[in-house]
């Protein structure tokens, strides 16, 4: 392709004839590259988030305002879905993340907590515990609890903390939404436990901090291993774990 003359290189007939075919396929490359790099960058991908019901309406607004204002050409989609469906979801891709409480024991899952908080006790006004600092859950043996429904992972952690206090909570009602249950409390139906992102103070209830120190509930974001994420993905992961770096 070349011939050396002393101190100097030139192309020889055939190599000026593949010349023109090399840098074609140099353009090429590049144009390839540019395109992956084009991808990697995009501001405009989308990113799906799957959220357990008793997260999304108390946690995910501010994520979601924010996410939009930094990003507002990105698609976002919030699903809002029990564990056990958010479980499928992650497994065969229908979102990229998911927003749920641990625990979570499935091994093919990347798992980042967020943060913790504690459970509280839900009285009527006029319960003798109203007015407490912290309250035993046995303490409240012999009261009606009003709970989330089966399906729901906060019903199975306040089940293990009456499991610990030795309660065997006599359940008068059940429902999907925190609120309900709040109501319930308030008209008198029974007692309740939610976690402390769920205190309203709209419904005239006393919210007392449970004494048992296990009676926290860990928030977390769930992943599948080992697939890649967009630009627009990744900021909405880092987002969640309270960094705006991008890698």
């Amino acid at each position: 392709m070349f011939d050396q003359l002393g101190r100097s290189v030139r192309l020889t007939e055939a190599g000026r004839a593949f010349l023109p075919h090399a840098r074609a396929v140099l353009q090429e490359i590049d144009v390839a590259h540019s395109g992956v790099e084009d991808k990697r960058t995009d501001v405009r991908g989308s990113v799906a988030v799957g959220v357990i019901p008793t997260i999304a309406p108390y946690l995910m607004p501010q994520y979601v305002g924010a996410f939009s204002k930094q990003y507002p050409e990105a698609r976002l989609r919030i699903a809002e879905e029990t564990t056990p469906v958010l479980v499928e979801s992650l497994r065969n891709l229908s979102v990229d993340m998911a927003v749920l409480a641990l625990r979570l024991r499935h091994k093919e899952f990347q798992v980042f907590p967020l943060r913790s908080e504690p459970l509280y006790a839900v009285l009527p006004r006029e319960h003798p515990k109203a007015e407490a600092k912290s309250v035993a859950l046995k303490d409240l043996r012999g009261e009606q609890f009003v709970m989330l429904r089966d399906g729901h992972c906060f019903r199975d952690l306040s089940l293990a903390a009456c499991t610990r206090a030795k309660l065997n909570p006599r359940i008068a009602f059940e429902s999907g939404q925190f609120s309900s249950l709040l109501g319930m409390v308030a008209a008198g139906v029974g007692v309740s436990l939610v976690p402390e992102m769920a205190i309203d103070r709209s419904p005239p209830c006393s919210y007392v901090r449970l004494s048992d120190a296990q009676a926290m509930r860990t928030i977390a974001a769930a992943v599948l291993k080992g697939r890649s994420f967009n630009r627009v993905q990744q900021a909405f992961l880092g987002l969640l774990r309270g960094s705006k770096k991008i890698q």
